[in-house]
């Protein structure tokens, strides 16, 4: 019985492990992402907790993670979510879905002085998804849901 107990522990425990600890960030830490001169593309998704086409979609960036390990690709998920919810919101969703992807929660309440920065096209709205390649002097944004096979075909325009 406690063999089974301390089992059913362990793999509640490392199931926890293996998401990834939420960073709050400001918008500095963003920019400085957006600007650097790198030949890795970044594929960044701007998503909430409480956004059910967000939530929707976190799958696709969970295999799009793994398909594109050991390439220079990365997936960041950055959350809307407000600061405050944290620890008690956002870090536990995490968990949960056991998301590997490294996740971001931006704290800059103030959306008109940053969102120009990711996109001129941005209304605002979630979710949305930037890919780049600063390398490649390559861009483009996209302000809805993503399938999969979308993704993947707009990525290897980056590759």
């Amino acid at each position: 019985m406690k063999r089974g107990l301390f089992l059913t522990g362990l793999l509640v425990f490392s199931g926890l492990v293996e998401a990834q600890q939420v960073q709050l960030v400001k918008w500095e830490k963003v920019e400085k992402l957006l600007q650097q001169n790198s030949d890795t593309t970044y594929i960044i998704n701007f998503w909430a907790t409480w956004c059910k086409p967000c939530v929707a979609e976190l799958p696709t960036f969970k295999q799009l993670n793994e398909h594109y390990s050991g390439q220079k690709v990365s997936v960041l998920l950055i959350s809307m979510d407000f600061a405050k919810d944290l620890t008690a919101r956002v870090q536990p969703f995490v968990e949960r879905w056991q998301i590997n992807n490294p996740v971001w929660l931006l704290n800059e309440p103030d959306y008109d002085n940053w969102i120009n920065k990711v996109s001129r096209n941005w209304s605002g709205a979630i979710p949305a998804t930037l890919i780049l390649n600063n390398q490649k002097r390559k861009r483009i944004f996209f302000e809805q849901s993503l399938e999969y096979d979308r993704l993947v075909k707009e990525l290897n325009e980056f590759l």
